[in-house]
């Protein structure tokens, strides 16, 4: 049925009958269909409840019902200009476009005689505020974050960037989701390849629905070996550093649905960025990046050197003899780092689910049953609890989960491997985690660890030290 509507017809019951088989509108509740009288023509408007304006749906109508026999012109063209002064119109000629701007929220007029449809968008998503970001806060600077609903998301960006060629470049991603996939771009600071190279393999992307959307969307998108766990793209749900990405010439993709922007083409440099880094000055910027490089870097090593220097104390200088574990060991030291590995992830996930009255009383009793009772039982050391507690903190210094997890599975494996093959597995593990990175590609396939490789002086500093640098857009 639904091949043989291409195109819709001047008949109005031909037309109403088609729309009907195919949005269904009497298996549904909330599809609506109001029938009218315009100028003595039988019309019907089409909508969703819960997607319109209500009050401007009212003042749409009293203007309808006002128009009189005489005044209506013969052509939809025409009587958009004449009749429709409120929000943005659009005819609708075929299936395709009615289905993909009517599931979109937008109600749709039908008038007898006309063979067009006409679409009158005053839709209103159901929408949170747009607060600060839980994940992604900042000591100091805006207070707003990125909402569910995309034309929010994309005011957001515009309230920062004035300039006339930034641009919002909308696709449709599913066939049963039609979901709205937004690019936004500086026209003459965009790279021109990336941007092709970012529209071909969104419009070749071919799937029923994005089920978990920017998810479901990145693995759509740019398919990679799974074995490498180091993220691919930066995720930020803060508009103000999306605004500063994009005026860098970078893209940023925005997902309806996904409170979070995407940003291509992006290194390692880029993901471990902080919008802190540039709410202070220079001195300050400086020494945040700075700490957070240093305390990531001890959160990869500190367990897996713990552990070598454990099973093999002629490695332990006599200035560092007091980390030798000084009671007595029921459980191997590896089995006890593995376990609060684990058990990390564990408190987590059920932080997560936990209702938020009780948080504070199940936290409290958490941190003295781990804290106290599991080392006085003889089931962990306190001196592999206090590396493990460094270790937990330290992975909240950045706000990438996929960074964090990265450098967690890098950490797991070198700690297996020195368990296993002393020094040697220890620094195999090390060359992994550094192999993992070098050998890693952006999506442009330029170098994980630009600008260090390849090398270039004047954007290394940048990267690790909070400077000014002439012509740069971020300072």
């Amino acid at each position: 049925m639904l091949k043989e509507i291409s195109e819709f017809v001047t008949e109005y019951d031909k037309n109403r009958q088609n729309i009907e088989n195919l949005i269904h509108v009497k298996d549904s509740f909330d599809v609506m269909e109001k029938e009218l009288i315009v100028g003595e023509r039988k019309a019907a408007y089409y909508f969703i409840d819960g997607f319109c304006k209500d009050d401007v749906m009212e003042k749409v109508m009293e203007f309808l019902y006002k128009i009189t026999a005489e005044e209506m012109p013969d052509s939809a063209e025409e009587f958009i200009k004449k009749h429709m002064p409120y929000g943005e119109i659009s005819l609708i000629r075929s299936r395709k476009d009615f289905l993909q701007l009517y599931m979109s929220g937008i109600p749709v007029l039908l008038v007898d005689g006309y063979s067009a449809l006409i679409a009158t968008d005053f839709r209103e998503y159901p929408a949170r505020s747009v607060s600060e970001p839980e994940k992604d806060k900042v000591m100091r600077g805006s207070r707003d974050g990125f909402v569910e609903t995309l034309v929010y998301n994309t005011a957001l960006i515009r309230r920062r960037i004035r300039n006339p060629k930034l641009v919002m470049k909308i696709f449709s991603v599913g066939k049963s989701s039609r979901t709205d996939v937004v690019i936004s771009y500086i026209s003459d600071r965009i790279d021109e390849k990336i941007l092709k190279q970012v529209e071909k393999r969104i419009n070749a992307i071919n799937v029923d629905s994005l089920t978990m959307n920017q998810e479901s969307f990145v693995e759509c998108f740019y398919p990679h070996r799974w074995y490498n766990p180091y993220p691919k793209f930066k995720f930020s749900e803060r508009p103000d550093a999306t605004a500063a990405c994009i005026l860098e010439g970078n893209i940023a993709i925005l997902v309806d649905n996904a409170p979070s922007a995407i940003i291509v083409p992006t290194s390692i440099f880029d993901i471990v960025e902080d919008a802190d880094d540039y709410y202070f000055p220079p001195v300050t910027g400086t020494y945040l990046r700075l700490s957070r490089f240093l305390i990531n870097i001890a959160a990869l090593l500190l367990s897996p050197t713990f552990l070598l220097l454990i099973n093999n104390p002629g490695y332990i200088p006599d200035w560092l003899a007091f980390i030798m574990i000084e009671d007595a060991v029921n459980i191997p030291v590896i089995v006890q780092l593995l376990l609060l590995e684990f058990a990390i992830d564990g408190m987590r996930l059920a932080s997560l689910n936990t209702p938020n009255m009780l948080s504070t009383p199940l936290s409290v009793v958490a941190g003295i049953v781990l804290g106290d009772f599991t080392v006085s039982s003889g089931w962990f050391n306190s001196e592999v609890m206090l590396y493990m507690a460094f270790v937990a903190v330290a992975n909240y210094t950045q706000v990438n989960f996929e960074l964090g997890y990265a450098l967690k599975f890098m950490r797991i494996i070198t700690l297996i491997a020195t368990q296993l093959f002393g020094i040697f597995g220890y620094i195999a593990g090390i060359i992994l985690a550094i192999a993992g990175l070098v050998f890693n590609k952006t999506f442009s396939g330029k170098s994980y660890l630009y600008p260090l490789i390849p090398f270039n002086a004047r954007y290394i500093l940048r990267r690790f030290f909070r400077v000014s640098l002439p012509g740069s857009e971020k300072q």
